[in-house]
């Protein structure tokens, strides 16, 4: 009775070694799995195991003899390694949960939200919260922030280069430099987030500001067509302004001023040519030169006529000049994203302008992040392929990165890219964007000023030029 007791003891503990074995082998090579580890890391997790199942053997057969009962002695037959040199991508181990702050709400998030779906499918294991914040208040709240250590997000997306530059500058951005091949760019888009010889953000998609946008049913409705010429510019807005029930011919879009300034740099940009903007930027040319003065008499002429309505709330001027309570807009491309039927927008610069306004959305990592690794593929997700996904909605947005191709374009976006590119017109950096700070600002609330009192284009012009960072040093 006693030989029958070990040697139920002995095949119970034979069992359990075996079972426990088993499930080692299978938790690790589901590890590993996980992971991506290569071939021979697999080898040598199998050797371990191997070596364990060898140790419980020979503590059997310990037991065994100390009991009196016979051993048995295995020998496993020889196991061949197979070196195989696997590439894997990096990915995130660990579970992990980060949040994006970005500028888009409304239908705007929908669309970058597709972004962010795409990436999570890549990367199962990370999960996204989206915050949408305003540049305004990322650049108020997380300044403050950031000075006490801290961080709200693990990535923030912005179209104020230069504060992420400001925030370099202090130490509370991550450095990026060679995450990804800046020659795969449009030329010039990096240099906005380049500080020290190194890149402190990414690029994401790209925004034109390409002109005056129409509904073309209302345009053939009454006979109307695109102007070749200035005068035929104001020709075109005096038989607009005759149309039964239209207000105004132009809406004036508002609501902290930067719609107004997109227009004001059109006109910049039309009659004094790119190297203007490039020249009010740098401060090389004045608001009070002559040549700017002229061309903001003319955008005021035109206020006075009344072709130019009285600022409205930006989105609510959308609805409104799709039901034709106005005929023009002058708008970005993401105004492609916002009305019922894209396949009726038209557009056109004007007349003889040789450049266009683009500003792209860029991306940092908070040095005070908690998820560095996750917030890295995140970055580098949103400067590649993640722009593929973006300008396939209607976000009305095109690449930066030049991987994508142009059929790659939410269709009407191809019909806006093909147009700019056989007008031969420049993408130029938003003067505001660029110069940014209080300027910026400062910008936005002279021009309000300047469209509900245009008798005051001489003070406004003389406050932009006085307040400039150029002269302010």
């Amino acid at each position: 009775m006693e030989a029958v007791r070990s040697n139920a003891l002995i095949a119970g503990l034979i069992v359990v070694a075996i079972l426990i074995s088993i499930f080692s082998y299978f938790s690790l090579s589901s590890r590993i799995a996980s992971v991506g580890s290569s071939v021979e890391e697999i080898g040598e997790k199998i050797s371990g195991l191997e070596e364990r199942v060898s140790r419980v053997e020979q503590e059997v057969r310990g037991l065994k003899e100390t009991m009196g009962q016979p051993v048995e002695t295995t020998t496993p037959p020889p196991r061949e390694i197979v070196k195989t040199e696997v590439r894997t991508e990096t990915v995130v181990v660990e579970k992990v949960t980060l949040t994006v702050i970005g500028p888009w709400s409304g239908k705007e998030q929908e669309y970058f939200m597709e972004v962010l779906d795409s990436f999570m499918e890549k990367y199962p294991n990370i999960t996204i919260k989206y915050v949408p914040m305003r540049a305004e208040e990322v650049a108020r709240t997380l300044t403050v922030q950031f000075e006490a250590g801290v961080t709200p997000a693990d990535v923030v997306i912005t179209p104020w280069a230069w504060w992420i530059v400001e925030m370099a500058k202090k130490g509370h951005v991550v450095d990026v430099t060679g995450m990804i091949s800046e020659d795969e760019y449009v030329p010039g888009i990096l240099d906005n987030v380049k500080w020290g010889g190194k890149l402190w953000g990414v690029p994401f998609t790209m925004w034109l500001k390409p002109g005056f946008w129409y509904k073309k049913s209302f345009f053939q409705k009454h006979g109307l067509e695109e102007p070749k010429s200035w005068e035929e510019f104001l020709q075109l807005l005096e038989k607009i302004k005759g149309i039964p029930g239209i207000k105004n011919p132009i809406v004036s879009g508002d609501q902290v001023g930067w719609p107004l300034s997109d227009v004001t740099e059109h006109f910049l940009i039309a009659f004094g040519g790119p190297e203007l903007q490039y020249k009010l930027i740098s401060g090389e040319v004045k608001f009070t030169d002559p040549q700017v003065r002229e061309i903001f008499q003319r955008l005021v002429d035109l206020i006075k006529k009344g072709y130019f309505s009285e600022p409205v709330e930006w989105t609510s001027g959308v609805e409104r000049f799709w039901a034709e309570e106005y005929a023009l807009y002058f708008m970005g491309t993401w105004i492609t994203g916002m009305v019922p039927d894209p396949g009726d927008l038209g557009f056109f610069p004007l007349p003889g302008a040789r450049g266009v306004v683009g500003g792209a959305d860029y991306a940092f990592i908070p040095k005070y992040t908690e998820n560095m690794e996750a917030a890295k593929l995140l970055l580098k997700y949103l400067a590649t392929e993640g722009q593929a996904v973006h300008v396939s909605t209607p976000a009305g947005k095109v690449p930066t990165w030049l991987g994508v191709s142009v059929e790659q374009l939410w269709p009407p976006m191809q019909d806006v890219f093909r147009k700019i590119k056989e007008l031969n017109m420049a993408i130029v950096p938003d003067l505001d964007d660029t110069v940014g700070g209080d300027w910026q600002t400062l910008f936005w609330d002279q021009l309000k000023l300047l469209w509900v009192q245009p008798d005051k284009l001489d003070q406004v012009l003389e406050t932009l030029a006085r307040e400039h960072p150029s002269v302010k040093g």
